[in-house]
């Protein structure tokens, strides 16, 4: 699926300064100069193989509707997890020569032939909730490892040590499986055991998660089956909390991450699901986009990944 929106062009902002800003833990960003770019008409091209998720499509918008108030032209293309097409869709996003892509998610790994292609054009790449990588110039980011531990914690507090628990994981995402690994040390400090740690399909996580884990329910009847869910992210804790509800299932707490509206909704709708931690898009779409703006006015930042700190929400 590709859509463009764009406004009436503007020249460049100066923003030398503007990805040297506040970023998060990290502290201050240094800058080297580069070539500045001859202010003219800009076009950045998004693409993401996440789009159909809440969090992905929220940072996306956030992200192109700065862009659109610069007088930029954003187009986004979404893969729908098809990582060949999202290749594909870098490539000609290069053949157009954009001045800048961004990464929406995902694991620079599989896009080899998309950032070569961008490296031999000279076109620079950005990423928001990726990776670093070679061909990166800066990846824009949560503090996932925090992220993991704070919902982690939150769960080992509610179910006390030496429970038991299931994990909803999408390991192709790097900020997701820190998240996991981190949660999954602490839970080992604990005395937690994870019973099974179950891979969620992208499109379509929250019918994956709740197929799951009404499987999981159909074959663990007892009440005593597992004292929580940890997911690495709101769509498949909340598909998790629909079986649990669904199947009358008592004694089950369940956490996930990015503290999206429908997360929040349910979390005070006192249901299992109990708490999130919640992902800050807007600064981290803010971010982005004065990095990318700076990087064309002529200043790079010497930074490669920035961290933005997320914050617990529970009912």
């Amino acid at each position: 699926m590709r859509w463009m929106r764009g406004v009436s062009v503007i020249a460049v902002a100066m923003l030398a300064l503007a990805a040297c800003g506040d970023n998060g833990d990290n502290g201050e960003a240094g800058t080297d100069d580069v070539e500045p770019a001859a202010e003219s008409d800009v076009t950045v091209a998004v693409v993401t193989a996440y789009y159909s998720s809440d969090a992905t499509k929220q940072v996306v918008d956030e992200f192109a509707d700065i862009g659109e108030a610069r007088g930029w032209t954003v187009d986004v293309n979404d893969s729908a997890g098809d990582f060949d097409r999202l290749n594909s869709a870098m490539q000609d996003a290069v053949t157009r020569g954009v001045d800048a892509i961004v990464i929406g998610m995902g694991d620079p790994g599989q896009m080899a032939r998309g950032l070569s292609a961008a490296s031999d054009a000279d076109i620079p790449v950005f990423a928001i909730d990726a990776a670093p990588a070679e061909g990166i110039v800066t990846n824009v980011t949560s503090d996932n490892a925090d992220l993991g531990q704070q919902s982690a914690q939150w769960l080992i507090d509610e179910i006390g040590d030496g429970g038991r628990i299931i994990m909803f994981t999408h390991d192709p995402h790097p900020g997701v499986n820190a998240r996991a690994e981190a949660a999954a040390a602490l839970f080992d400090d604990a005395g937690i055991e994870i019973v099974q740690r179950i891979h969620v399909e992208v499109p379509g996580p929250v019918d994956d998660a709740r197929s799951s884990m009404q499987d999981y329910l159909t074959a663990n009847p007892g009440d005593d089956a597992v004292d929580g869910v940890w997911a690495g992210w709101d769509e498949p804790a909340l598909g998790a909390s629909q079986a649990i509800e669904s199947a009358g299932r008592d004694g089950f707490t369940v956490v996930g991450v990015d503290g999206q509206d429908f997360a929040i909704a349910e979390i005070e709708g006192g249901g299992p699901f109990g708490a999130t931690v919640k992902q800050d898009w807007d600064r981290i779409a803010t971010e982005m986009a004065d990095i990318v703006a700076a990087y064309l006015d002529g200043t790079e930042p010497d930074s490669e990944q920035i961290e933005i700190p997320g914050e617990l929400l529970t009912r």
